[in-house]
């Protein structure tokens, strides 16, 4: 039985890979801030026949990924999977983000990524065993116009898991990163919340949450590196690294622009 930690599970992707893994009897222990939503997914969890441990916790607090951790291997003895998931998006020019809300994306997306990576790797190299797999998004790999400041953070996501990767290279300790194009999540809904911006919706590929989560357990099974749930989306981090300018032009149509205040 594999004991998989999901960081942001309430919903979206998160939610979707836990009850993927509990159709394959996995223990899941699903951490998020708002107790109420862990509650039902847990619930989800057990009919669909896995293990459910919920732990209401915030990424931005070390102490609280510290905790998961803890209560993971006290619960089951053990900790295989770290899922690095939680995570939100603001759209705007760069001139046009504020200092707080770059802040309070790295917060999140970045530094909470780094607090359950700190928390877990003591276990994984404990047990000589373990995978970290770090949601970031297509647009860790290529940015595309107005999304800047969400895109910085998850290049970081990248950048962190590559160093970690070849640290690690050798050993029975797995890092990999997902790279997911748009999906139908609560991602523009807690853009809106945490910002106050509204955005159109991104006119490229789209994959259901069920995909990514079905890519993501396979990637369990077989640990790789990367994970590209939409397989077309590879094409484009080879074409940007070959033609960067010609890729500046082709993704001009798929930035997520604000909507203007006065057509609200």
């Amino acid at each position: 039985m594999r004991v998989v930690a999901i960081t942001g599970a309430s919903a979206g992707i998160g939610r979707a890979t836990a009850l993927r893994l509990a159709r394959d009897g996995a223990a899941l222990v699903v951490c998020a801030r708002r107790a109420d939503r862990l509650a039902a997914v847990a619930a989800d969890i057990a009919a669909a026949g896995g293990q459910a441990l919920p732990v209401a916790g915030d990424v931005t607090r070390e102490e609280d990924m510290a905790q998961l951790v803890a209560r993971a291997v006290d619960r089951f003895g053990r900790l295989d999977v770290m899922m690095c998931n939680a995570g939100f998006g603001v759209a705007g020019a760069i001139d046009d983000i504020t200092p707080d809300q770059m802040q309070r994306l790295m917060d999140v997306n970045y530094t909470g990524t780094y607090h359950a990576t700190r928390a877990a790797l003591p276990v994984f190299r404990r047990q000589r065993s373990g995978h970290l797999i770090i949601v970031s998004s297509i647009v860790g790999k290529r940015g595309v116009p107005y999304m800047g400041a969400y895109s910085a953070t998850k290049f970081a996501q990248v950048g962190l898991a590559e160093c970690l990767r070849s640290e690690l290279a050798g050993s029975s300790i797995h890092v990999s990163v997902v790279f997911p194009v748009s999906a139908e999540t609560e991602f523009l809904d807690v853009m809106l919340r945490e910002t106050g911006t509204e955005v159109t919706r991104a006119s490229g590929p789209r994959q259901s949450v069920e995909t990514v989560a079905d890519a993501i357990a396979r990637a369990i099974a077989r640990p790789v590196p990367e994970i590209y749930p939409h397989s077309k989306s590879r094409a484009l981090v080879i074409l940007n690294a070959f033609a960067p300018g010609f890729t500046d032009r082709v993704v001009k149509r798929f930035g997520r622009k604000p909507v203007p205040r006065e057509r609200k």
